[in-house]
């Protein structure tokens, strides 16, 4: 019947037609204006997170250890939306009460922290031994060798995994309209509460965030080409 009308009903095609046009501009809006800059803040706090939490992991401090391994159970354990809501809506029965944009930006970095700190060990692990005895042999100190030898290497490997999870970060800030926060998919939400045309709506969001990890897929292949120079042929 829908489908039919589109098709058939040249009022509907004209109605449709007209919602489209007018919704690019406020979705586009919600994309510059939140997705994007949740997704880049996020990313970029959760690296951070991620690097000291692999380096905990990989330390011979057991309480550093210990911590560490706590901080990915917990966080790889539970839903990325109960974290948030637990952010939102469950803190402020401790009187603690936190804005819509930064909940959501604490709720997806240490979720990037855990995931991320996961791959950077890894790729920390994969590195051969004898590159830290070289470092070691050359007078370099474990911050030097990590700083000079370990990690560009190490970055090259964790490139593909880390420039996807935040393809995946990017496609996940979507969850941020359930704690208000006006993203774009929360914006296409509130247009099409207005008018009742969800399919076209929710399509029009799903055909930009293709877009843009799509983009985001060719920056990933431009970006391991540029770490090649770090690996050994």
């Amino acid at each position: 019947m829908y489908l039919n009308s589109i098709f058939t009903d040249p009022v509907q095609q004209e109605r449709l037609w007209n919602i489209s046009q007018t919704s690019w501009m406020p979705l586009l809006e919600g994309l510059i204006q939140f997705t994007i800059p949740l997704s880049i803040i996020s990313f970029i706090i959760g690296l951070v997170l991620a690097v000291l939490t692999a380096l905990a992991r990989i330390s011979t401090i057991k309480p550093l250890q210990i911590i560490a391994r706590v901080y990915v159970s917990i966080i790889r354990g539970t839903p990325l939306l109960v974290q948030l809501f637990i952010l939102f809506y469950g803190l402020p029965a401790l009187d603690i009460v936190i804005d819509p944009f930064p909940a959501a930006i604490v709720g997806f970095s240490l979720n990037v922290g855990a995931y991320a700190s996961e791959v950077i060990r890894a790729s920390i692990l994969s590195i051969p031994k004898g590159q830290w005895e070289a470092a070691d042999t050359i007078g370099m100190t474990y911050a030097q060798s990590l700083r000079r030898v370990i990690l560009p290497q190490a970055a090259r490997v964790s490139v593909p995994p880390l420039s996807n999870t935040f393809i995946s970060l990017v496609k996940d800030t979507s969850l941020a309209s359930m704690i208000l926060v006006t993203e774009m998919f929360r914006i296409a939400q509130q247009i099409a509460a207005t008018n009742y045309e969800f399919l076209l709506l929710y399509t029009q969001a799903a055909l930009i965030y293709w877009v843009v990890c799509f983009l985001l897929s060719i920056g990933q292949g431009r970006l391991e080409h540029r770490f090649d120079r770090y690996v050994s042929r």
